[in-house]
């Protein structure tokens, strides 16, 4: 009986060893298969590859990079954060509705997805304007850790619209609860359709318009397509109808935009003015750090960016950012940024400035703030 017993246990302490060299193999299997198919890759890494980062001023042809740091509650792989960033203002529209893609890869080439939040719909958009500084206003928000932003502009709600609502939504970088995603596309503000094509996404979208004095836009307007068509007619001729009467062409897109009365209209039909912003283009150049702080009020975002963040160059004539850490240069928009304007006849201006006047003052009554143009 006693012998019977030894070998009982004798023999369960056999199988209870088979059965722990059985679980061990499969576990080791199921690892070197795990490696080897580069499923490991897709774990997340350390924070950020602190050598991925060059902060640069790109040219004319690039965008600024997107942040002057990472979110602290980001904390995706080196390959996918670098592509958050660089390709954010590399992304554009290579043909109508065909956007440039670029899919990050890991350490041993096999494509890493990124998962980590979500493409929203912008809930905040700069519609407008043209030549009012939108482009500064956009950069200086990126700056903000709770903002993502569309590097380049999507055209989707007066070029592109027939692509659809996912389509758009595809463009769009991904945010984590409590970011907010945005755009920014000026002609939006003056395209007849834009503003119920918007409401028709979602009709508690936030929009911000970025004005300047009209007269001055105008003529910044004319110098940029002027740096792209030196055989351009003069200012004088596209502005007036009659040199001998001084008739003002409307028809021209350059005195057309400052219309901002009329265009404001066409969006109130589908938007209360508390969903408006309108930013001073002039104060965003004398005063980044107090626009900055309405406009960052008006998204309830914490005021972060501040006077920290700016200095004033000289030779541009407008705010640039200040150096990030690690960085050799300062971030400052391009060369086709603070052009110089060619010399216009006084007289000229002067009769834009008296055609403008009434539409002004209009323009001030509705939006509730004098820009003080006259």
């Amino acid at each position: 009986m006693g012998c019977s017993g030894c070998r009982v246990r004798f023999n369960f302490g056999k199988v209870l060893s088979k059965v722990s060299v059985f679980f061990t193999m499969v576990l080791i299997f199921t690892y070197f298969f795990y490696c080897l198919t580069g499923l490991c890759e897709s774990a997340p890494r350390a924070l950020y590859n602190q050598q991925a980062l060059d902060y640069d001023i790109l040219d004319d042809h690039r965008r600024i990079l997107d942040d002057l740091r990472p979110s602290p509650r980001l904390l995706p792989d080196a390959s996918s954060y670098w592509n958050r960033t660089a390709t954010a203002d590399a992304e554009q529209v290579d043909a109508p509705g065909q956007q440039h893609q670029q899919q990050p890869v890991s350490d041993n080439g096999i494509p890493v997805s990124n998962t980590f939040g979500t493409k929203r719909f912008p809930q905040a958009i700069i519609i407008g304007v043209k030549k009012g500084g939108t482009r500064a206003l956009l950069e200086f928000l990126r700056i903000h850790p709770d903002v993502r932003a569309v590097g380049a502009e999507p055209h989707f709600f007066d070029r592109f619209y027939d692509k659809g609502l996912e389509w758009y939504r595809n463009l769009m970088p991904r945010t984590l609860d409590g970011q907010i995603t945005m755009e920014k596309t000026p002609s939006y503000f003056v395209t007849k359709e834009a503003p119920s094509r918007v409401c028709t996404m979602n009709c508690q979208t936030k929009l911000i318009v970025v004005v300047r004095d009209p007269v001055t836009r105008a003529v910044s307007d004319y110098t940029q397509t002027l740096s792209k068509n030196p055989g351009l007619p003069s200012f004088q001729s596209l502005a007036l109808k009659n040199s001998s009467t001084g008739l003002i062409d409307t028809t021209w897109s350059a005195v057309r935009i400052g219309l901002y009365a009329k265009h404001l209209e066409n969006w109130l039909q589908y938007f209360p003015l508390s969903h408006f912003l309108f930013v001073s283009g002039e104060r965003l150049v004398s005063d980044p750090a107090g626009e900055m702080g309405r406009v960052q009020d008006f998204l309830g975002l914490k005021r972060v960016v501040s006077e920290k963040h700016f200095y004033f160059n000289q030779t541009k004539g407008f705010p640039c950012l200040k150096k990030p850490e690690g960085s050799s240069r300062p971030r400052c928009l391009g060369k086709s940024k603070g052009r110089p304007h060619p010399q216009i006849s006084s007289k000229v201006l002067q009769r834009l400035r008296d055609f403008y006047r009434p539409f002004n003052h209009r323009f001030y009554q509705m939006s509730g703030q004098d820009f003080g143009w006259d």
